[in-house]
Formats: C-alpha cells, structure tokens, sequence
C-alpha cells in the first residue's frame, strides 16, 4: 500500500513530464506504425511530394489537435472574444499578456508534431524518399540522366547506391544527423524558456508551487458545484415543467452574462494583487461590494463563494 501511495505520489507531482513523455511515446509508436505498414516510397518524380507529406503533414495534424484538445486555449479564446464582436485588447488584459498566455498553448501544442518530425528523421525513411527525389540533391549530386533515375530508386533497392559516388549520397546520415541537431534545439529551447520564466516570474518557486495548487482545487470544486447547481437548476426547471409549479428563483440564482466574462479571462498574476485566479479576484471583488454597499443585490453566488472560501483558508487572508 505504502508503494502504490508512493507511486501515486509520484505520478501527481511530475503529471506535466508524465503527460509529455506520454504523448512522445503514443506519437513514437503511431510513427513507427505509418513507416513499417502504411509508408511506400513510389520510387519515382512522386519521392519528394510523397516523402514529404509523411514527414510535415502527420506533424500539422497534431499541431491542430493540440489546439483542438487545450482546454487553455479555448478558455482564452473565449474569454477575449464575444459573439458578434470583434476581439480586441480590454483594460483587464493587455495584448501582452494574451501573448503571455498563448505562448505556453502553442509549448505544449508543438510537442507531438516535433516528436513526430524528430522520430521521422531518426528512421530515416521519409527524408530518403523525399530526398532522392528533390531536383537540388539530383544536381548536385549526379552528372548524367542515368544518376537521375537511380537516385530516384535507392529508396526502393537501396544497393543502387554503389552506383553512385560521391560522399552527399548518405541520406540516412542526413537525416539522423538532423533528428538529432533537432532534438538538442528542442531541449535547449525548452530549457532557456524554463529558466527565462523563472527568472522573470513576479512569485517565488514556493508561491508559484500554492498558485499551481490552488489553481487545480479551484477548478475541481468549480466543477464540482457547477454541476450540483446546473442539477438542481435542471431539476426545478423539468419539474415546473412538467408538474406546472413555480420554481423559486432566489433559491437557484446563477451568475449574470457579466459574472461569466468576468472570470472568463486567463489571469496573470500582479505583484500588488493577492489573487490567484479570475475567479479569486471576482469572489474578493463581490464580497467588497457587498460589505460596503449592502443595500445592493449583489450577493455571490454559491458556487463563486465557496471557491473564495477554500482560497481564503488555505491562503491566510
């Protein structure tokens, strides 16, 4: 039991390595599959177009799946831009920072389509199909027509090789050599960016390490009392429905068009501010409207509430 915890553990502090590693390894073994089963080199003018869809093509598909599948980037597409407006910079978040936030979306994005082009390059199979039949590497490489149309075949017989002298031939060293050259760009990319962010960051390792934790309950017990409320909203509205009865609308009040916006944007946190979240500046927002202005209907709305509640308690404010 004291392992499987330990594992467990384990798991729920490293989740964003875990999560990468694992789209590596499923994007690894789907390029594995598509060279041994799906991929064959036509061996003619089609070499480059072909070899080449391979290499790019499956990368921009996941690249737009990526996208697809961030729940981050929908949560800042939509909060900057409503329907039947046009998407502009509004005084709670610069352009800057939008900036700031859709540049980790795009990080996490390209993690697939550059373990894919990096795994492609290392199997060496679609660079050499699209390779011997690029014009450039055909003349430079060979002299008369009869070179044309074998380097256009080695992908097929990869003996006709011998035919054809000269050092520029080895395509599979080509190509691992850029996997590899790609692969150290990827890490020393990564690891500048990592401590870039760092360095630069307006909270300290410990307080970044509570805002990643506050930020993980505050969505959980949001969902947890969005669905309660959301159940009971639907439950009063299918039984007055059905039953003919009035539905008592202080009791299920739910949060106005302006509420949503409010907590729709993506924070970035200010060093004169004590939030941690959109949703933490609303609650402390909403209680200091009340408690000064009390003639006013403005109560917070239980599922903001509680979230202000845990933040407070956990934060020592």
């Amino acid at each position: 039991m004291n392992n499987l915890r330990g594992i467990l553990d384990f798991c729920i502090r490293h989740q964003t390595i875990l999560g990468y590693s694992t789209v590596s390894l499923l994007t690894t073994a789907i390029e594995q599959i598509f060279s041994s089963a799906v991929f064959k080199c036509p061996c003619n003018s089609w070499n480059t177009l072909y070899g080449s869809a391979f290499l790019i093509m499956p990368a921009i598909a996941l690249f737009l799946l990526g996208l697809l599948v961030n729940t981050k980037m929908w949560h800042l597409l939509t909060g900057i831009c409503s329907s039947g407006k046009r998407c502009t910079c509004s005084p709670q978040e610069t352009c800057i920072h939008r900036s700031c936030h859709l540049v980790p979306v795009l990080a996490r994005a390209l993690v697939a389509p550059l373990t894919w082009i990096s795994v492609a390059l290392l199997s060496v199979n679609f660079y050499e199909c699209a390779a011997s039949g690029s014009s450039k590497i055909q003349s430079f490489v060979c002299k008369d027509t009869d070179c044309y149309n074998l380097l256009a075949k080695i992908p097929c017989n990869p003996t006709l090789s011998k035919n054809i002298t000269g050092d520029s031939l080895s395509f599979q060293a080509q190509s691992q050599l850029i996997g590899w050259l790609l692969i150290v760009v990827i890490i020393i990319g990564a690891l500048i960016s990592k401590c870039y962010s760092r360095c630069t960051s307006p909270v300290t390792y410990l307080q970044h390490k509570f805002c990643k934790i506050y930020s993980e309950q505050e969505t959980e017990l949001f969902e947890v009392k969005a669905k309660e409320r959301a159940t009971n909203l639907a439950e009063v509205n299918t039984k007055c429905f059905f039953e003919v009865t009035n539905p008592a609308p202080a009791q299920f009040m739910t949060p106005s068009n302006k509420d949503w916006k409010q907590i729709s944007l993506l924070y970035t946190h200010n060093p004169e501010e004590e939030y941690y979240s959109m949703l933490h500046k609303y609650a402390r927002t909403k209680r200091g409207n009340s408690t000064t202005r009390s003639g006013e209907t403005g109560l917070i709305p239980p599922v903001l509430g509680s979230v202000d509640e845990a933040a407070s308690r956990e934060s020592g404010f």
